[in-house]
């Protein structure tokens, strides 16, 4: 069975990709590259997640590392439970927002610090794959149970006090996830409604995908925000690092702008603080980030790449398209679709504003949200656009391709699974927005002899 090494963590569909037998490997792998001596295992709701998390504590133990089990938690609350208890690094058993069928692990080492195949995982995969490790030679570690939900909400509150925000009416979408049980707790005192949907954690998910990314798994919230007259809609992925959101009129509002509404109060708590944001990002963040006094970092896709990025430049706050939001908390960073939450609930509080109403000053950005394209050759397309476009803007290669024009500006990436090339581009009109768009993707697709993705 080939490992399923991802950029950012272990993931396949279980019986097939992930079993028993890679968890225990990778509980070797881990001691064996790290040297932890200490590690925290979480799980997330899925069936599978018993068995594999049982063979990866057997591994881990094997190899000399002391286990602490927090048993069924979100990927959020094993970040907390290492910066916390100052342990040597954490695994989630999560496959996040995957189908039922998936399962996989998140790596962490102290202080949270994230595990990629840029920075450790590709030395795990390369044990795992070797079928190599140190010889059994050391005492077995010990193993304690230790739930730590009450201490993770107290820790949450020490951002917001949830019992202070003005009161709205405001639909959770659990998604079946790890959200459920959480928000229970944390908004425990809240003045305003809270109406829950999905909270039950069932890994099978019989509602719908724990992935609000998808529009179709945002129905079933948007529709609720409609029915009750709702003045917020949240959707949670499945192990709760990421949180998604809709206004009173069931819009769905991109990350990135949710990103750039967020970095206000950060500012004004952190003056001139350094934010971090990725490539697909509209001006809107840049723009907001620089107009409050901040200075704005762009850098790569991905979580293991921004809170290395943030590390290194002492950054406050940092986010992406894609639902995620950095947080700095002494001298760790860690994603938090809960705290997230509390943040974005906090700052519509604080403005006396509903979030359409927040809203209205990205209007007049036009961007293109991500576009995917099947290609039979993907750096002979980003070659081509580069030398088309060479001159006509600012080149940025931090991650794909990206051009900064005066007014525009476009990024091309490669997928690191499929032979897709996405993209994303904005301009001051809507219609500039799309002739740039409608010409590069002729580009792209007059050069592909797959179909469309």
């Amino acid at each position: 069975m080939a490992a399923p090494f991802k950029a950012y963590d272990v993931r396949g569909i279980y019986g097939e990709d992930v079993n028993e037998e890679l968890a225990y490997k990778l509980g070797r792998a881990y001691v064996a590259y790290t040297g932890a001596k200490n590690v925290v295992v979480g799980r997330d709701m899925r069936p599978s997640g018993v068995t594999l998390q049982k063979e990866l504590v057997r591994g881990l133990r094997a190899a000399g590392a002391n286990v602490t089990d927090i048993g069924m938690a979100s990927t959020d609350m094993m970040y907390f439970a290492v910066i916390s208890l100052g342990v040597d690094g954490g695994i989630s058993v999560t496959a996040s927002h995957n189908p039922g069928e998936y399962n996989g692990f998140k790596f962490v080492r102290e202080k949270a610090i994230p595990m990629g195949l840029e920075s450790g995982l590709d030395k795990i995969e390369a044990l795992v794959r070797a079928n190599t490790f140190p010889p059994l030679d050391v005492a077995q570690g010990s193993y304690q149970e230790k739930p730590v939900l009450d201490e993770f909400v107290d820790w949450m509150h020490s951002f917001v006090d949830p019992k202070k925000l003005k009161p709205q009416t405001v639909v959770i979408d659990a998604g079946n996830g790890m959200g459920g049980p959480i928000i229970e707790k944390l908004f425990a005192g809240y003045p305003g409604k809270i109406i829950p949907l999905f909270f039950e954690p069932d890994g099978t998910f019989p509602n719908h995908e724990a992935n609000p990314l998808v529009e179709e798994n945002r129905r079933d919230l948007i529709a609720k925000v409609k029915e009750t007259n709702a003045d917020l809609g949240v959707g949670l992925d499945g192990d709760t690092d990421r949180a998604f959101f809709v206004d009173g009129d069931g819009r769905f509002i991109d990350g990135d702008f949710i990103l750039g509404l967020l970095a206000k109060p950060m500012l004004k708590q952190h003056p001139n603080a350094k934010v971090v944001y990725d490539v697909r990002c509209s001006d809107y963040v840049r723009d907001t980030i620089k107009a409050h006094g901040g200075e704005a970092h762009m850098w790569k896709v991905g979580h293991a790449y921004a809170k290395t990025f943030m590390r290194e430049i002492g950054a406050e706050f940092g986010g992406e398209v894609s639902g995620h939001y950095y947080f700095r908390y002494k001298d760790a960073y860690f994603d938090s679709g809960n705290l997230t939450v509390l943040l974005l609930m906090q700052t519509l509080s604080d403005q006396g504003q509903s979030l359409a109403e927040a809203m209205e000053e990205t209007r007049k950005y036009h961007i293109s949200g991500e576009i995917n394209s099947r290609v039979s050759d993907a750096d002979k397309v980003m070659a081509d656009i580069k030398q088309r476009y060479a001159g006509k803007g600012k080149l940025v290669e931090i991650d794909g391709l990206s051009i900064i024009g005066d007014g525009w500006w476009f990024n091309i990436r490669k997928s690191n699974t499929e032979p897709l090339l996405r993209l994303n581009c904005e301009a001051k009109t809507q219609e500039a927005m799309e002739k740039l768009r409608d010409e590069l993707l002729a580009q792209i697709r007059g050069q592909r002899d797959l179909a469309q993705a």
